[in-house]
């Protein structure tokens, strides 16, 4: 009730016990606290919080228009939620190394178990799109070395996602994704990889954990759990899937609606009211409340 049992410190424990078991560990996007909670429900192993769906959320494109405090704020509200661990997209970093580092500790301070920074230009650009660009290595190395040097909870999983792949090619993602590890990324993120063959050459270049992104409709051929693990990824996100699957239905609703002047025929594609209370874990306030009421000396 209110909060997650498990403390953030657990959490970043749980989520770095996964990234060292040899099993995928599989990250859905929430869009919100009580996607969040639905993810745990059925049994995932953390939960990922997108930039692209925060951005999309807020009527926003996803080329760097969010701030360091709208993400901390969502990914604060999420992570309250939720026993699993969290990882957040923390796009560069918002701005210089110093900034990367203190973006480090206020997501820190939030109570996620990890960030993910990227090597793009400012602005960003979703990584599926073409015309996005790369900084020079040396300076994603040093953002990646402030946000390690920045935080004080050594079980907070610094990521490091390149984007070179798309823009200079595989060779020059294997490259930087050795210089990251070295700087102490903790996780390797290669964005808008193609196949299974560009995961395992990634995959024999460097020795830390490596992540797949399984985003619809990008640059990525959309592998299987059982193909990820065979190419030794270890953390799998579907980013903005359960948003694309939310705003669909809530498309087709509303032209059910324009069309029909009802809802009654959509009510089988609806959460009852009981399973959103269940999710909600109402009785559990319900009773914490009478209990306040009727507490006596």
């Amino acid at each position: 009730m209110l909060h997650a049992t498990p403390s953030a410190p657990q959490k970043r424990a749980a989520f770095r016990a996964g990234l060292n078991s040899g099993t995928l560990q599989r990250l859905p996007g929430a869009f919100n606290p009580l996607s969040a909670k639905l993810i745990e429900r059925r049994g995932f192993e953390g939960v990922y919080i997108s930039g692209a769906v925060l951005a999309a959320d807020l009527g926003l494109p996803d080329i760097g228009l969010t701030t360091l405090t709208e993400v901390a704020g969502r990914s604060q509200q999420i992570a309250r939620v939720t026993a699993l661990p969290a990882l957040v997209d923390a796009d560069t970093g918002f701005g210089e190394p110093m900034n990367a580092a203190r973006t480090a500790q206020v997501l820190e301070d939030a109570g996620v178990a990890g960030m993910h920074l990227e090597d793009q230009v400012n602005p960003k650009r979703c990584g599926h799109l073409d015309g996005k660009d790369v900084v020079e290595r040396d300076v994603a190395v040093r953002r990646i070395t402030a946000a390690v040097a920045a935080r004080r909870d050594p079980g907070f999983v610094i990521a490091a996602r390149t984007d070179a792949a798309g823009v200079n090619g595989i060779e020059d993602a294997i490259d930087r994704a050795k210089a990251y590890a070295d700087a102490g990324a903790d996780l390797i993120f290669p964005e808008a990889m193609r196949n299974p063959a560009d995961f395992e050459r990634l995959r024999a270049a460097v020795d830390v954990p490596i992540l797949a992104n399984m985003t619809e409709f990008g640059k990525s051929e959309l592998l299987d759990v059982q193909t990820l693990e065979s190419l030794g990824v270890n953390i799998v996100i579907y980013p903005v899937t359960l948003l694309r699957l939310a705003m669909h239905a809530a498309d087709a609703g509303l032209t059910a609606i324009t069309e029909q002047g009802t809802q009654a025929e959509l009510l089988d594609r609806m959460q009852h009211r009981r399973d959103l209370y269940d999710l909600l874990d109402y009785e559990s306030y319900s009773t914490f409340d009478e209990n306040v009421f009727t507490f006596r000396l």
